[in-house]
């Protein structure tokens, strides 16, 4: 994810993203350290810089390669990093952040499709920090026939189709925990698939025509308490207690306006996945699964209602089915293409690039875990060892960080990671639970704690593996770990999205032990006061189930405790602490094993000019790019 860079990336991404307002919360060092390295690691010079080759012109056909098909194109249920950079093309949220090649401009929200920030000053917000009034901008419009404005209702309704049970959306905990009424929403929209509605996804047209009624039926027909619309252009939310970050779950993608007509669709389905409505500069014209994506310009945008985007080119074709991260270097570099889609500049490239100081490169800040290490706890295999937290605290030092850290082009790109929440992000603090000489690994040590827990004679594994970028060495990497340790791990090949939205995203895939252990990676759903953005979808018990990002089925009453004393702090520090000891609780448990630290490293091609970074993207923000002429 982002994303899962997943989110979803979603982003994980899911998989971070912008800070809060009313005010920014990034530390002065953080800061400095983030914009410092964003600032001196190459790339093209600003939009001012005089010494472009070549002229700027808007028009044009972005060309954009790349491996695996997005998991989700629903905004409701989209959670990589992919899914979200083409989700900000098509598809507005209330508030969002600007795109920059400084990472600190990238951190504050901004409003979107809101007129301006609530505040207490300006009476968008209670005394008690429990009632959001937000007023809608004019001039926003959906690519209808004919163009009709985005109204408070057709944002409700995004909210209401996060608990669809055919897609569940992964960042629905962010809200039941937030929102009065979503939980109590979400639990009876549940039981339409309990009974057997959702079921009927299997690629009957008649069968999927059947759900989405009894799905718009259930939406149309229950509210949910703390989101209304009081007319087309204001909506009010009401918190079950105060929240900090509320604004920042509110550029999350999973929050953006519906149309009425999605209501005709079952969610994510191939009828919608063919009939999407954008609201953004672009709409998707066609889509070939697994194949390419053509985007053309939205008629019915006007600039003036978008402070976050621009539109200068006027197609972006995205190219996909190219899993060798050299090939897409290839082309970038010959002109053949522009940008990469899922694949960052592939190792072997980066000496060479460097040395030559090459301005079409960079290395641009996205504070991540990625990837790491889950262990599937409902896996009945080898006679349920994952369940055994001294198995996996044995598993722990296995792992030769040093390793991957050169895999994915050395300390100037990552650095090993041993909590869960990575630099930069609410409550991160250096541990190391499970130290090896040099994090080099320390095999003897794993053989002598999996005999202590019963298992002398090794371990098989099933391991899956993204076919894109560099997981395939990744995974290599860890499977000789394992074998110095005396455990097997039997690889198998699996596509960007099939792996999150089918391997690991699937609880009963899960319970038939269709997997043991994988290596996804977390970016953060938003930056600035984001401590959620990564505890409570990766780690909390109360996440579970189909679409959740807590991949390995973890549950610890403790972590959650200390994750509900975070989010009712009453100060920044004391909800920095709640996180940290909810983090060590967790990589105590060795729930799961941070990797890397990781920032991002990406490749232009020569005619591409003013692209700006969007760090909950990993990627440059399609919608700013100019093409030389």
């Amino acid at each position: 994810m982002s994303a899962p860079a997943w989110r979803p990336v979603r982003r994980p991404p899911a998989r971070f993203s912008p800070d809060r307002t009313p005010g920014r919360t990034i530390t002065v060092v953080a800061v400095a350290v983030m914009a410092g390295v964003a600032a001196g690691c190459g790339g093209w010079p600003g939009r001012s810089d005089a010494r472009h080759a070549g002229v700027p012109r808007d028009g044009g056909t972005l060309r954009v390669v790349g491996s695996s098909d997005v998991e989700h194109l629903d905004p409701a249920s989209a959670e990589s990093v992919g899914a979200r950079g083409l989700g900000r093309t098509f598809a507005r949220t209330l508030f969002g952040t600007i795109a920059s090649n400084v990472f600190a401009e990238t951190v504050p929200v901004r409003p979107d499709v809101a007129e301006r920030l609530p505040t207490r000053a300006n009476g968008g917000v209670s005394a008690d920090g429990l009632t959001y009034t937000v007023r809608l901008r004019g001039g926003v419009l959906w690519d209808t026939a004919p163009p009709r404005p985005v109204t408070a209702p057709d944002f409700v309704r995004g909210f209401k189709r996060l608990c669809n049970p055919a897609v569940p959306s992964a960042g629905t905990g962010y809200f039941t925990s937030t929102l009065r009424g979503m939980d109590a929403y979400c639990r009876g929209y549940a039981r339409l698939g309990a009974h057997g509605v959702s079921a009927a996804t299997s690629g009957s047209s008649d069968a999927d025509a059947r759900a989405a009624a009894a799905f718009a039926a259930y939406q149309n027909g229950h509210d949910i308490e703390g989101v209304r619309a009081t007319d087309d252009r204001t909506l009010v939310f009401r918190l079950v207690r105060p929240a900090s970050d509320f604004l920042s779950l509110l550029t999350l993608e999973y929050t953006a306006a519906a149309p009425r007509e999605y209501d005709g669709h079952l969610p994510d389905g191939p009828v919608f996945r063919r009939h999407t409505i954008s609201d953004g500069p672009y709409r998707i014209s066609e889509y070939r699964p697994n194949t390419s994506f053509l985007l053309t310009r939205n008629p019915a945008w006007r600039a003036g209602s978008d402070p976050l985007r621009e539109r200068h080119v006027d197609r972006i074709r995205i190219t996909l089915g190219q899993d060798s991260p050299e090939a897409v270097q290839q082309q970038l570099e010959t002109g053949a293409a522009d940008l990469a889609w899922d694949q960052p500049v592939p190792s072997s490239a980066l000496p060479r690039l460097r040395s030559g100081r090459d301005r079409r490169f960079a290395v641009r800040e996205a504070p991540s875990t990625s990837p790491y290490v889950v262990f599937n706890l409902r896996s009945p295999n080898n006679g349920h060892a994952l369940a055994d937290r001294n198995v996996r605290r044995a598993l722990a030092y296995a792992v030769d960080r040093s390793a991957l850290v050169k895999i994915v082009g050395g300390p100037a790109v990552a650095r090993p990671l041993h909590t869960v929440i990575p630099p930069g992000t609410t409550g991160y603090a250096p541990a190391d639970p499970f130290p090896t000489p040099d994090d080099s690994g320390d095999p003897a040590t794993c053989r002598r704690l999996l005999a202590s827990a019963g298992y002398p004679r090794g371990l098989t594994f099933r391991f899956p593996y993204r076919v894109n970028s560099v997981h395939r060495l990744i995974a290599e990497s860890l499977r000789q770990n394992l074998a110095a340790c005396g455990v097997r791990a039997v690889l198998f090949p699996d596509t960007g999205g099939g792996f999150y939205a089918r391997t690991l995203s699937d609880p009963a895939r899960g319970a038939a032990g269709a997997w043991d252990i994988a290596a996804p990676g977390w970016t953060p759903d938003w930056y600035g006061s984001n401590g959620r953005s990564v505890l409570l979808p990766l780690l909390s018990g109360r996440s579970l189930g189909p679409g959740s990002t807590n991949f390995g089925g973890y549950e610890n009453p403790r972590v959650d405790a200390l994750i509900d004393q975070a989010l009712t702090a009453p100060s920044e520090a004391r909800a920095a602490d709640a996180w940290r000891q909810a983090d060590r609780t967790a990589t105590g448990d060795a729930a799961i094993l941070p990797l890397l630290d990781r920032s991002h490293t990406i490749f232009m091609s020569s005619r591409v000019r003013d692209a700006l970074f969007l760090p909950t993207s990993a990627g440059y923000d399609y919608t700013h790019v100019r093409l030389a002429q």
